[in-house]
């Protein structure tokens, strides 16, 4: 996608199999933020989690992604959408055969590219990600790892 001027290879994070590319952070009186988001079939994917400080907007573009917002789960194909609140736990994932491509609009951002980067430097240094690692970077950016589902 280059609609955002200079967008170029170099500006796409990777997270493990992820494919995070931000088309606008949060700057110049600007709060909100948006990135396009890449999941390959089979992908390992962030735990569920929430945030308290921002809103979550999901639209797919290409693809069906499984999508999870306070234990409700719906699979989005392209033209669908879906809010997180703030405080809801919600995650993602893919199941299905072909990539899958979803626009995502955080109000405020509070993340940033940084936060991706961080991430990956942690899931992408080789073998099993720290978890613990993981979670203390998630808080740093006001992400909260949801509670396992009750068995």
């Amino acid at each position: 996608m280059n609609s955002a001027g200079s967008q170029s290879q170099q500006d796409v994070i990777r997270v493990g199999q992820l494919e995070i590319r931000y088309l606008q952070e949060a700057s110049g009186g600007c709060q909100l933020g948006c990135f396009e988001l890449r999941v390959p079939p089979g992908s390992n994917v962030p735990p569920p989690h929430s945030h308290s400080e921002n809103e979550e907007f999901l639209y797919v573009l290409e693809g069906t992604l499984r999508h999870t917002v306070g234990g409700e789960t719906k699979d989005l194909k392209p033209g669908e959408c879906r809010a997180t609140p703030r405080g809801v736990a919600h995650g993602f994932s893919n199941p299905h055969s072909v990539t899958a491509r979803a626009l995502v609009i955080l109000a405020p951002d509070t993340i940033g590219a940084k936060y991706f980067r961080d991430v990956g430097a942690i899931v992408n240094a080789g073998g099993s990600p720290d978890r613990e690692r993981l979670v203390a970077v998630m808080g740093q950016y006001g992400l909260k790892p949801a509670a396992p589902p009750a068995s």
